[in-house]
């Protein structure tokens, strides 16, 4: 008869816990446990029109724009908004980051006077951009030169200076194609007009929309003349009419 070697017989009972024992000293072999399946993951789809639009702005917006930026006012008499770049794919439209920005000092109109210190409302072309700073690489027409210098205080005593450095015109009475420093007024001097998206001074403009210098370079990058860009812009109440 064989004597156990109690070494050995340690040994085995040590590689069958570990699971690293030969053919001939498996462990049982059990079935495995069945897992319940994975919650499917539902995403929202893009939406099909501009997010805080109603009928009327919303009639407003070309059919062939693929870009739109979204400037949304806290209050028809109040000078802060938020900034959005959307773009519009074979999902719906994609939004981008919201960015704060400022509008003009008593906030907006639908029907803007020069001097009256209120941003218009409305559905705008983009198409001409320029800045004191050199072009940062847009696909937009670009501008560069002296005078987009920007000098004096702002409505609260800030510095204007570096303002200009960065422009996106806005096509409110003004001949799209041409360097936002064009003074040409289609509907009249009274109207107003030189209105522009710009860099932010940390105050209220003058009826422009002026965003961090930073978001104005990235703006610049991202339109596309090619997906004919345009500015949806005014109170909240009012976009959503």
């Amino acid at each position: 008869m064989i004597t156990p070697n109690p070494r050995a017989t340690l040994l085995a009972a040590s590689l069958l816990l570990t699971g690293c024992g030969s053919e001939a000293a498996q462990p049982p072999v059990h079935a495995p446990m069945r897992q319940a399946p994975a919650p499917e993951i539902t995403l929202d789809p893009a939406p099909q029109q501009l997010p805080g639009l109603g009928p009327k702005t919303w009639a407003e917006v070309p059919t062939d724009a693929r870009q739109a930026v979204v400037v949304t006012g806290s209050g028809k008499d109040s000078s802060r908004s938020t900034v959005v770049l959307y773009e519009r794919t074979d999902a719906g439209w994609e939004p981008g980051e919201e960015w704060p920005a400022h509008n003009a000092l008593r906030g907006w109109t639908g029907h803007h006077r020069s001097g009256d210190l209120r941003s218009p409302i409305g559905v705008f072309g983009l198409t001409d951009a320029g800045g004191r700073l050199r072009d940062p690489g847009t696909r937009l027409p670009y501008d560069h030169g002296v005078g987009f210098t920007a000098t004096g205080t702002g409505f609260e005593g800030e510095p204007l200076a570096g303002s200009f450095d960065y422009v996106i015109a806005v096509n409110y009475n003004r001949k799209p194609g041409t360097t936002p420093l064009d003074w040409t007024r289609p509907l009249g001097a009274g109207r107003g007009g030189g209105i522009w998206l710009h860099v932010d001074h940390d105050g209220p403009t003058q009826g422009c929309v002026s965003i961090a210098k930073q978001h104005m370079k990235a703006l610049l990058l991202a339109l596309d003349p090619d997906k004919k860009p345009v500015v949806v812009m005014g109170d909240a109440k009012s976009l959503a009419r």
